[in-house]
């Protein structure tokens, strides 16, 4: 990829970092950190955070082409992705070969950070560019397995057609069905870059977003009486709150419910179901807030970065904060390590889960400033149209 390429497609995105020769791509696609546990080298991908902001020029060049070949090398024989895949990288050979070996390996095709999501949108906007019919043959294949990917409930499991542990549960976390519901919210109604899909997906798509609408409504958790909010993942049978990993807990989801709510206020015409749910969220994200604490980096006893949560100083001015995790009880804030056991205090886990999750965030501000506008059109004081 040439580097003054690169500034023009992703200048609206983020600063480059340097570009790296042997590669031809930059250091942001390719980094490579040791996990100290094992010591082994893990490689983290960004191909998900940039090629969601790519300018439409770039889908007009022979590097975007390449990229897109490679895509088409990674959809597996299901129709969907694997996950955390650099996409962008200049291919070996031997990894051409193993990309065409890995195809009929199942348990792979999954929606899990933003994989399948993203290919998906990707190959669309490649297609409206180019007009070349294999990656417009690649989008539909890649849609058919999101339509049977989908429970009858209405939910999507991280992995399909994967079925061992928590994979097989209704996955809110990362954003992972919601990602997923976006694609059908817009291609149901034709738009950018899905305008060029028959009819037919386009009603299928339609189905498949009232379906998950649906079971978004019907997972709300409804605490002594009153609906809340979401957990990352529940049980794609029950539709309860569920375990993930050891440590995630079924609990309220302080991460996930935010982009859950703002993928609903999206909707034109909401029912008063949608309506509902959006106004019992939004009243839980009031009453939940931590307000007059702030996050604290500084380094321990062994020099390491750790952070910790401290009240701010009398008329310090901080962000509200919303845990990651609360239980279903009573909405109380609580962490956990890799041993499944539940803390509420964060400096009582390991400084490995500690300094390796997000326990904290401020997103539902987010909420809050969409919900202002959207409440004016379909709130239940709403002041337009009366």
């Amino acid at each position: 990829m040439k580097k003054g390429f690169i500034v023009m497609a992703l200048a609206a995105t983020f600063a480059l970092t340097a570009v790296t020769p042997a590669e031809g791509q930059t250091k942001k696609t390719s980094q490579t950190k040791t996990d100290k546990k094992d010591n082994k080298q893990k490689t983290y991908k960004t191909w998900t955070s940039w090629a969601a902001h790519l300018e439409p020029e770039f889908f007009t060049t022979a590097e975007a082409v390449r990229i897109g070949d490679n895509v088409l090398l990674y959809q597996q024989n299901t129709g969907g992705w694997p996950k955390n895949i650099d996409m962008a990288r200049n291919m070996t050979d031997a990894d051409k070969k193993k990309a065409e070996a890995d195809k009929s390996i199942a348990k792979y095709s999954t929606i899990d950070n933003r994989a399948t999501s993203t290919e998906i949108i990707y190959l669309s906007k490649l297609y409206n560019a180019t007009g070349t019919e294999k990656y417009k043959d690649a989008v539909l294949r890649g849609m058919q397995y999101l339509f049977e990917a989908q429970y009858d409930n209405g939910g999507w499991p991280q992995f399909y057609p994967y079925n061992k542990k928590y994979h097989t549960h209704i996955t809110y976390n990362d954003d992972a069905m919601i990602n997923v519901m976006k694609i059908m919210r817009d291609a149901s109604l034709g738009k950018a870059p899905f305008a060029f899909f028959p009819d037919s997906v386009k009603m299928k798509a339609k189905t498949a977003l009232d379906k998950g609408i649906s079971c978004i409504l019907k997972t709300q958790y409804v605490q002594n009486g009153k609906p809340t909010v979401w957990c990352a993942q529940h049980d794609e049978k029950t539709l309860l709150p569920a375990n993930a990993r050891a440590f995630e807990l079924a609990s309220l989801s302080g991460q996930e419910s935010d982009d859950i709510v703002l993928f609903l206020m999206s909707l034109s015409k909401p029912s008063p179901e949608v309506v509902n749910c959006i106004e019992a969220a939004v009243e839980w994200f009031r009453q939940n807030e931590i307000d007059g604490y702030k996050i604290e980096n500084f380094k321990n006893s062994d020099g390491k970065k750790d952070w910790r949560l401290v009240k701010c100083a009398e008329g310090e001015v901080s962000k509200p904060l919303w845990a990651r995790f609360y239980t279903l009880e009573d909405n109380r804030p609580f962490f956990c390590d890799r041993d499944g056991v539940m803390k509420f205090d964060v400096s009582e886990i390991g400084h490995e889960r500690r300094t390796g999750y997000s326990w904290y965030n401020s997103e539902a501000l987010k909420v809050f400033k969409k919900y202002e506008q959207w409440s004016k059109k379909y709130g239940k004081n709403k002041t337009e149209g009366n």
